[in-house]
């Protein structure tokens, strides 16, 4: 590929600790490196933080190593040797990494020397090694790796699954684009097929999650926790907030926002004229105009969002063109590509990588955003001191996407030059933000109910799905003759099974990306730095911190809920 003038393209870091020619082929490839941090003699504070720093540098390596096996095997789930490269890290070496890893820990914090570490960043580091050391289980290494394999067979599932309308065989991403036809025929079909696709499976997915659920809640027993959920709230260092304020967090969204969904399915029905709103009418524009095509293919998508980036701020568009040189996208859908979509980072390069399965229409120009404010975080946090500095927890790493999608709302025209499709976009995102507050507290409460009953059976999972998913979902929308698929709709939610409890910082983070939109609005130049302040810290601070940088409060009550929901309201109104 041809190098963009005036593009400096990062260059990986040294390893004086490992050696510049380090290659991983086996364990015993890098137990000697492990050998050395174990028994190496600490004399006083510098040697401690060299001894951090080799450590990060070793860190780093297996986690980019590992990550380009993920990469590759999500790019084509039909491999065999990509299964199989992926499976020999997964069971060869990361059961020696959790069981090294712990004895490091434990020999950092038994150093003396351990509190003359001052340097910003080391506390937030030092808190989360003692929680991990807390809750180790020697016993739990094995159940983790037979987890990481089961999880596993979810992506090669659902990335088997293919529909075939008008003759065409395609991706069930390929054919949602159906579901927003102007002709009602044409959805239903599509929905349907999508639909019976799915249950075509669901027996399979119900023995898979029923399987991970029983492995989970042995692991969260093994290390002296009441729930599985308990365990992973210490897992992922949420020091921040409690299972508690989740709830309250789906209290206040059931009360602030779900009439708003009502709302507008009352709206969505009365445009249609529709007897019954079913759910292939709610994606459709509800005016009955064609869909919106932001792009034709992945090259034309990344090309406009590159410029798009570049018209918020040069930097963030070289972000991206740092990305294309290097080869770092696979951004179009494909038979045999995982579903999904997600910006892996990559820890030596510093350079992530982004991989979604992009068709044509407006929710694919939206992931790509999305998915590029994660790749502006990593780039701006590559030259951190140590790779735990560069891993912030969710609830700040979507910050900076879902902030992304918001700040860039001003320069859409770059992907609709017609000023009446661009309305409809921004309108169409903004409602989107308003039904992914209702949808985060689903799944984040279904979850909480799974792991809070893990003895359940298939039936009460379903009927527990369903009685959650009403109270969330609009009273409009009109589900008679549909409900078994309904009572499996949760299946479609990957998250469930390959990164339980990561959901409920979608909605925390959304939250704060409408803060940071409003303060963008209010002083796009303060707003804007703001923002990427907070991206700059990485995980040098807590989360409270972080978002204060970002000049947002980390707020999630009904009063919070209700004043940024008013402000999203204003902003609709505005363009309607």
């Amino acid at each position: 590929m041809n190098q963009p003038e005036n593009i400096a393209i990062p260059q990986r870091h040294p390893r004086p600790f490992i050696g510049e020619e380090f290659a991983l082929t086996s364990w015993e490839d890098v137990q000697p490196l492990f050998d050395n941090l174990k028994t190496r003699e600490i004399s006083n504070a510098a040697d401690l933080r060299q001894w951090f720093l080799d450590r990060s540098e070793l860190e780093s390596y297996l986690s980019e190593n590992f990550a380009w096996r993920y990469i590759r095997q999500t790019c084509d789930t039909t491999s065999k040797e990509l299964i199989e490269s992926l499976q020999f890290f997964i069971s060869e070496i990361q059961p020696q990494l959790a069981m090294y890893g712990n004895d490091l820990d434990l020999k950092a914090a038994d150093n003396p020397f351990l509190k003359e570490l001052t340097d910003q960043g080391f506390d937030v580091a030092i808190r989360g090694m003692m929680k991990s050391i807390e809750i180790f289980r020697e016993e739990n290494v094995a159940l983790q790796t037979q987890l990481q394999t089961e999880e596993r067979r979810y992506g090669a599932i659902a990335g088997a699954m293919t529909v075939t309308l008008d003759g065409e065989e395609m991706t069930l991403q390929k054919a949602a684009d159906r579901l927003q036809s102007t002709d009602r025929a044409v959805r239903e079909e599509a929905w349907r097929a999508i639909s019976e696709r799915r249950y075509q499976d669901h027996e399979t997915l119900d023995e898979l999650i029923q399987k991970l659920i029983q492995l989970r809640d042995q692991v969260a027993t093994n290390a002296d926790f009441a729930t599985y959920r308990d365990y992973m709230f210490a897992a992922m260092g949420r020091f921040d907030y409690t299972p508690q304020d989740c709830f309250e967090f789906h209290d206040a969204v059931c009360e602030a926002v779900v009439p708003m969904l009502d709302d507008m399915a009352q709206q969505r029905k009365n445009s249609l004229q529709v007897d019954a709103l079913r759910p292939w009418d709610a994606k459709v524009d509800p005016e009955g105009r064609s869909p919106l095509k932001p792009f034709e293919s992945g090259q034309e998508l990344l090309d406009k969002t590159i410029r798009c980036f570049s018209r918020l701020d040069s930097y963030l568009g070289d972000c991206l063109r740092i990305m294309k040189t290097m080869g770092h996208l696979d951004l179009e859908s494909r038979k045999g590509k995982a579903p999904g979509g997600y910006n892996y980072p990559l820890d030596e390069i510093g350079v992530p990588f982004i991989f979604m399965n992009a068709t044509s229409n407006l929710r694919d120009m939206v992931t790509l955003l999305h998915e590029g404010g994660h790749a502006v975080h990593s780039l701006l946090t590559r030259d951190l001191a140590l790779n735990a500095f560069k891993h912030p927890p969710s609830e700040v790493a979507e910050l900076a996407s879902m902030s992304m999608e918001l700040l860039t709302m001003d320069f859409w025209d770059e992907f609709f030059e017609n000023e009446e499709d661009l309305r409809r976009a921004k309108i169409q995102h903004l409602e989107s933000i308003i039904e992914t507050l209702p949808w985060v507290a689903t799944v984040d409460k279904f979850q909480h109910w799974m792991y809070e009953n893990p003895a359940h059976t298939a039936q009460q999972r379903s009927e527990a799905w369903v009685k959650i998913y009403t109270e969330f979902a609009d009273s409009v929308t009109d589900w008679n003759g549909l409900e078994a698929y309904r009572a499996y709709s949760w299946q479609r939610q990957l998250h469930i099974y390959e990164v339980p409890f990561y959901y409920i910082e979608y909605g925390i983070a959304q939250l704060g990306a409408i803060g940071v939109w409003k303060n963008y609005r209010e002083n796009p130049e303060a707003g804007l730095q703001g923002y990427l302040n907070a991206l700059k810290l990485g995980y040098t601070a807590p989360i409270g911190k972080i978002y204060e940088a970002a000049q947002v409060p980390f707020d999630f009550s009904k009063k919070h809920i209700t004043e940024l929901m008013n402000f999203v309201k204003t902003e609709l109104d505005a363009l309607r």
